[in-house]
């Protein structure tokens, strides 16, 4: 079981009030939260929308599923949680019998389970199995794509989803590795990179190998894909004036969410630049500090 000063530590949704004001929840309104995680941003919809307002909850983490369905099993049949990647959010409302919803959020970073509980190597702060599969259902996982693909795919992969300018070496140290040592854990992955990059390059804020994880984990989730999809079959879903939200963690996904929305033309922007996290929410939330919400609402 969880210690409670550590549920409450999990429990805490970015940028909560931001996505309120912009959802405007209504008591008879339908919501999507494609990314449901420990609950967070699906408890607050739940309790701004009255009585009668639900919420449709898709996530691929049975381990973030069970613990968020326990947590919020007071909600009853107002919240129907969905076994489902959001970029499958149309194939889900199908299987419901429902055709369009009041607003739809994407948070698309890692949630706290995945990253202080999962024990499948999404950080570098343990030694753990180089999994980082979001949906252990999936079969490539971050040990496979290290030990198999090649030089230049792993470059590729560290360069345009890390934005990482030491991909190059850093991938042939990996080839140069894995063929005396197959990678398996994330602590041996992260001090390969660390050995690989010269100390000069060594980011000052952050560790050497937080890129890297960063984009084998996007490759391993295919997520930049998946949001892709979200962004174009998600707008259909929309009732007129309804608003679609989208946190995202890094440049690459902020890049994505900005020109989809701009270059959409059923899609009315509702912020020129993404809102942030004040300085009180980073300090008491310090994964909130890289957070960036976009909003646009169906015409």
């Amino acid at each position: 079981m969880i210690e409670q000063s550590a549920a409450a530590k999990i429990h805490c949704p970015v940028l909560p009030a931001e996505v309120l004001s912009f959802l405007a929840p209504k008591n008879d309104g339908i919501y999507v939260d494609g990314t449901l995680g420990l609950g967070g941003h699906t408890e607050a919809i739940l309790k701004s929308s009255g009585f009668h307002g639900r919420v449709i909850a898709f996530d691929w983490d049975a381990a973030a599923i069970e613990k968020s369905r326990e947590r919020l099993k007071s909600f009853g049949d107002r919240l129907i949680i969905v076994r489902r990647n959001f970029s499958e959010i149309a194939e889900g409302l199908d299987e419901l019998g429902i055709d369009k919803v009041d607003g739809i959020l994407i948070d698309i970073g890692l949630s706290s389970l995945q990253l202080d509980m999962g024990g499948r190597g999404f950080s570098f702060q343990r030694d753990e199995p180089l999994d980082m599969r979001m949906d252990i259902r999936r079969e490539t996982t971050a040990a496979s794509i290290l030990n198999k693909a090649t030089e230049q795919e792993l470059a590729d992969i560290f360069y345009y989803y890390g934005e990482e300018k030491q991909a190059r070496r850093i991938a042939s140290y990996v080839v140069k590795e894995r063929a005396l040592n197959p990678f398996e854990t994330s602590g041996q992955f992260a001090c390969l990179v660390a050995r690989s990059v010269p100390r000069a390059f060594h980011p000052k804020r952050i560790h050497v190998a937080t890129r890297v994880f960063q984009a084998l984990r996007i490759a391993v989730n295919t997520e930049l894909e998946n949001l892709a999809g979200i962004l174009e079959s998600g707008v259909m879903r929309l009732l007129p004036g309804a608003r679609f939200c989208v946190i995202s963690f890094h440049s690459l996904e902020d890049r994505m969410v900005k020109r989809k929305f701009r270059d959409n033309v059923e899609l009315k922007v509702l912020t020129k630049k993404p809102i942030v996290a004040t300085p009180a929410e980073q300090k008491q939330n310090r994964r909130s500090r890289s957070a960036r919400l976009r909003v646009a609402e169906k015409r």
